[in-house]
């Protein structure tokens, strides 16, 4: 069992179709959609986690290439600063995913789950010590 995150970029031709739906039911695989940007007649961008067997991961991949999907792996990720933080808490209530919470209410730290991070970078543009970043 393999578990990866990838952006999907859909031509506009192929946007209206059901696509992540084959994946899921030709290949037996698990789709996590983690960020979409879909609209009618645009291109559209998928950030999705993708687990299931190995080959079955693979063949999903050369599917998805061969219909014209640009298939790349997420080469980013939101980094906190530990040295900067300063535990405000101002980054919670922009969190969608709650991957930023507060696990003690006694030490009020805030805590960085990368696994439950989408990328939406809500966090970064709100951090007043600029503690949040993005890394590439």
């Amino acid at each position: 069992m393999v578990s990866q995150k990838i952006v999907l970029t859909f031509p506009k031709t192929l946007v209206e179709q059901p696509i992540t739906y084959e994946v899921i039911k030709k290949y037996d695989l698990t789709l996590n959609i983690l960020k979409a940007q879909i609209r009618p007649d645009e291109e559209g961008v998928l950030v999705i986690e993708i687990s299931g067997d190995e080959k079955d991961c693979e063949a999903a991949t050369i599917y998805l290439t061969d219909l014209g999907v640009r298939v790349e792996p997420v080469e980013r990720d939101i980094r906190r600063d530990e040295e900067r933080c300063v535990h405000c808490s101002a980054c919670i209530a922009h969190c969608p995913t709650k991957a930023l919470y507060i696990a003690d209410r006694k030490s009020m730290k805030v805590e960085f789950d990368k696994g439950k991070c989408i990328l939406c970078e809500a966090c970064i543009s709100v951090c007043p010590v600029n503690a949040m970043s993005v890394e590439f």
